[in-house]
C-alpha cells in the first residue's frame, strides 16, 4: 500500500479512528473509506479538502504527497472534540444476532439496531428515537407493531398528534376506534366525529350520531335527551367493553 491510501490510513490510525468513525465524521459510508484505503477509488474534491482539514495537513500533501504537514498529526484530537457528542454503545449480550441493547446518536443520521434500540433512528423490538420502528416505538416519527407513541404514530395501539391505528388516540385519530380533535373510524370520539358504526362528539356524523350537532340515521342531542338513553343507544349498536368504554366517554361531552 503506498500514496494516497497510505497517507490516509497513516493518518488514521495516528488518529485512532475506525473507518466508521471517520466516515460518519465525513457523513459518507464507511465502505466508501474502505475503497479509499484500498486504492479502489479516491475521493472527490470536497472529501479531499474535508479530510485535510479534519487531519491538520495540507492538501497537496494528502493528494500527492508533495508538501510536509502543516501541524501535527496529533492536533487530530481538537478536530475530534468537535463531535464530543458522538456517542455508541452496544452491549455484548446478543440475542438472534442483535445486541441486547444499542444506543447509538450522531450529528450525521445514523441507526440503533437492537432488542432495545435508542438512537436518531431506532429499530428493534423496543425503539425510542425520531424516527422508531419497532414492537414497542416512542418517537417524533413512530411505528409500532403493537404500541406508537409520538408526533406522528403509527400502530396496533397508537397515541399521537397525528395516529393511526387499530386504536387511535391523537390531534387526528384514524382508526376502527378512534378517539381525538377530529377523528375519524368505525367508532368516532371527538370534537369533529366521524363514525362508521357510531360517532359522538361535538359535531358528529355517522348511523348512530350524538353531540351538540349530530346527523345520521339516528341522533341524540346531548343536553336534549337523557344520559340513559343515549347510553342505552350505545350499548345497542356497540359490543360488551367497548359499549361501557363509549358511555363514559360520551358523559364527558
Amino acid at each position: 500500500m503506498d500514496g494516497f491510501q497510505h497517507r490516509l490510513y497513516d493518518l488514521r490510525k495516528r488518529a485512532g479512528l475506525s473507518q466508521e468513525e471517520l466516515a460518519n465524521l465525513l457523513g459518507v459510508t464507511r465502505q466508501a473509506v474502505q475503497k479509499w484505503e484500498a486504492g479502489t477509488s479516491r475521493p472527490d474534491m470536497d472529501n479531499l479538502l474535508a479530510l485535510a482539514d479534519h487531519f491538520g495537513v495540507t492538501l497537496d500533501w494528502l493528494a500527492a504527497g508533495r508538501e510536509e504537514q502543516r501541524q501535527p498529526v496529533q492536533n487530530v484530537i481538537v478536530e475530534r472534540h468537535y463531535y464530543k457528542w458522538d456517542y455508541e454503545f452496544k452491549s455484548e449480550i446478543t440475542v438472534f444476532g442483535l445486541p441486547l441493547v444499542h444506543i447509538r446518536f450522531g450529528p450525521v443520521p445514523c441507526c440503533a439496531r437492537g432488542i432495545v434500540a435508542i438512537g436518531n433512528m431506532a429499530l428493534g423490538v423496543v425503539a425510542l428515537g425520531g424516527v422508531s420502528v419497532g414492537l414497542f416505538s416512542l418517537g417524533g416519527l413512530s411505528l409500532g407493531l403493537l404500541i406508537a407513541l409520538g408526533g406522528a404514530a403509527v400502530g396496533a395501539f397508537a397515541l399521537g398528534a397525528f395516529a393511526l391505528g387499530l386504536l387511535a388516540w391523537g390531534g387526528i385519530a384514524l382508526g376502527w376506534l378512534a378517539v381525538g380533535g377530529i377523528a375519524r373510524g368505525t367508532f368516532a370520539v371527538g370534537a369533529l366525529a366521524w363514525g362508521g358504526r357510531i360517532a359522538i362528539g361535538s359535531v358528529a356524523r355517522g348511523p348512530l350520531a350524538i353531540g351538540r350537532e349530530a346527523a345520521g340515521a339516528l341522533t341524540y342531542l346531548t343536553g336534549g335527551v337523557s344520559q340513559g338513553a343515549i347510553e342505552g343507544a350505545i350499548r345497542a349498536a356497540a359490543p360488551g367493553q367497548l359499549a361501557e368504554l363509549l358511555c363514559r366517554l360520551a358523559g364527558m361531552l
